[in-house]
């Protein structure tokens, strides 16, 4: 017989109900009051208990079964886990989502996605078919295994509108190695990378021995005016037109044209980096950007966004010329991409799974993102998150640091715009909201403000101005 749980949740208070009841349960258990193996409450029962919509005992349960405080047995219902005994001198009752004492910060990364609990299975049956195909006796096709090059091609046609084969599709190990693998196709000279920017793009140009060019970014994304005035150097461009990171703004078609039109003029490339423009939030996403000239363009696409950063598999599309050629240098290193996980990504792309992820995690995100937004456009200025994982607050360099500071002292790791920036001398944090859990969320948004309150003079509504991009204090 399922026991009785006491919980009590509060509408009004600011915590979501799933979130709350979350809370109480792990509450209950971390304490010692539901002992392993006891058998919960159907969540019909539970619901007509507390008087809530089923599907807010549906998201609890979930939390607590990817958090592994529940185990699911099939036909027969959710039951307390075997968790072990708490460490010493503790009380039983940590907050929700706060990290203990010996943990590290937990860090709220621009980088992190969230995955749904609810699809685990799919992973499960992808790992299944892998176990169950033979094993190659000789090394994989250094571009990637036909039929997930086709999927792949299928996938990037249908969701950013760049008709591809798959002979023109190479499966990389996400979007620095895609960069790497074209840059060595290339003469040496200068890569043009965004400032502020992704700092692991400029690692890679700086390490194959190319030298990099700091081009500043506005609400239209890559100032191509500047490129235009640099040395006839520049082979090559790094851009994320999609979704800026980590500013994130969406480059204009404006400068998309001009940008194509300055790559033509030098005889150069545009390495777009698209990795996460599958989760915008307010309209359909945006073509890619390579769409518009599969010549002077080359697209780089991750799993690392809607799967895992673990998965460690990507995507390049270019020209099957280009495609080749590469193919026959990672071919002469032996750098081929691993089997296991090509087999793995093609089941979970060929049966649709990847699509549930990418539907559920975008839904995810747009109620995170309309969250923070509320919870921090009072503090400085807020690039309104359209899609992704994170969004930009702009502050003082003396309040991010202080509040950076103040979270790590409390166990929160919040990064600091300053660590994507070279010569850009704008300041602020980065508040990721993909990897953390709903309770974890809730606490770390408490600490960020309640610093946020102390390092910053908070101005009245009235006094705020309302933009398209966010709200300016």
């Amino acid at each position: 017989m399922a026991t009785t749980l006491p919980l009590e949740l509060r509408r009004g208070s600011g915590t979501p109900l799933h979130v709350q009841l979350a809370g109480q349960v792990r509450t209950l258990v971390s304490g010692g009051a539901l002992p392993a193996g006891t058998r919960l409450p159907s969540t019909r029962a539970l619901a007509a208990q507390l008087a809530v919509a089923r599907g807010v005992v549906e998201s609890g349960y979930d939390q607590l079964l990817a958090e592994g405080w529940l185990v699911a047995r099939h036909g027969s219902g959710t039951y307390v886990a075997e968790v072990g005994a708490l460490p010493a001198g503790g009380d039983g009752r940590p907050s929700p989502g706060s990290p203990t004492a010996a943990s590290p910060p937990l860090r709220l990364g621009s980088g992190s996605p969230w995955v749904d609990p609810r699809h685990q299975a799919s992973w499960r049956r992808a790992w299944r078919e892998v176990s169950a195909a033979p094993v190659p006796a000789d090394y994989p096709d250094p571009a990637g295994l036909p039929e997930l090059r086709d999927q792949i091609a299928a996938y990037v046609a249908r969701t950013r509108g760049v008709p591809c084969t798959g002979d023109e599709v190479l499966v990389t190990s996400g979007t620095t190695h895609g960069m790497a693998l074209v840059l060595a196709t290339l003469a040496r000279g200068t890569v043009a990378v965004e400032d502020p920017g992704y700092r692991a793009a400029v690692a890679t140009a700086v390490q194959a021995g190319w030298q990099v060019l700091d081009v500043p970014v506005d609400e239209q994304g890559l100032v191509v005016e500047r490129l235009a005035a640099a040395p006839d150097a520049v082979r090559a461009v790094y851009a994320t037109p999609a979704h800026q990171h980590p500013l994130g703004v969406t480059m204009s078609a404006a400068r998309r044209v001009a940008l194509l039109e300055e790559a033509r003029r030098r005889d150069a490339l545009v390495l777009e980096d698209d990795y996460d423009s599958e989760f915008r939030y307010d309209v359909a996403p945006l073509p890619a950007l390579t769409a518009l000239d599969r010549t002077r363009a080359v697209y780089l696409g991750t799993a690392s966004k809607a799967l895992s950063p673990a998965l460690r598999l990507g995507w390049l599309v270019a020209e099957a010329g280009l495609v080749a050629r590469i193919a026959r240098q990672r071919a002469a290193r032996h750098d081929h991409p691993p089997w296991p996980a090509q087999r793995a990504l093609l089941s979970l792309m060929r049966e649709g799974h990847l699509d549930k992820l990418v539907r559920s995690a975008r839904r995810i995100y747009a109620e995170r993102a309309e969250l923070l937004v509320g919870r921090l456009s009072h503090y400085g200025v807020v690039s309104t998150p359209v899609a992704g994982m994170y969004l930009a607050l702009l502050t003082p360099p003396a309040v991010a640091r202080a509040v950076h500071e103040d979270c790590l002292r409390a166990g929160l790791d919040v990064p600091l715009l300053e660590e994507l920036t070279r010569t850009d001398e704008r300041a602020g944090l980065l508040v990721g909201f993909g990897g953390v859990s709903d309770a974890q969320l809730a606490w770390a948004l408490d600490e960020l403000e309640r610093s946020l309150a102390r390092h910053t003079k908070r101005p009245d509504r009235s006094g705020c101005q309302v933009t398209g991009r966010g709200t300016r204090a």
